[in-house]
């Protein structure tokens, strides 16, 4: 089982992309993981949250049935779509926990803060349970 984090931004998409190619080389299994962030803040304004952060995972499950869709005919890759709540680390690590991964990818950060604090690459790699590649 290869496990990639979807969160939508370009690096996630090329991650999952990669993803898939080591899984249809491996003749594994490809589980895309997006994670929905829990907001308290949010729900204490009246923000309906659970709401907002379902359809994020609807729009990917979308935008992922597209995908596979053009590249039917020429790449067989079996997939699933995994959702979990939390924060990004605590959830693939978790989603890579529960499904057993041989492997972890996932995109490079695009925010600068993370270079300071450490992103969730990082602490996945310092975790050690799973080899985990990186993709810019």
């Amino acid at each position: 089982m290869i496990v990639a984090g979807l969160d939508g931004s370009d690096s996630s998409w090329r991650a999952a992309a990669y993803a898939a190619g080591l899984a249809r080389r491996q003749n594994a299994t490809l589980a895309l993981v997006y994670v929905q962030p829990y907001l308290p803040g949010g729900a204490a304004l009246g923000v309906p949250v659970s709401e907002a952060e379902t359809g994020v995972a609807e729009q990917l499950l979308a935008e992922i049935r597209k995908s596979v869709e053009r590249v039917r005919d020429t790449f067989h890759v079996r997939w699933e779509f995994h959702t979990f709540r939390g924060d990004p680390y605590n959830g693939l690590a978790t989603a890579a926990d529960q499904l057993t991964a041989d492997a972890v990818v996932v995109g490079a950060s695009e925010r600068a803060g993370h270079r300071l604090v450490g992103s969730v690459a990082v602490r996945l790699v310092k975790t050690g349970r799973w080899p985990v590649t990186v993709v810019p």
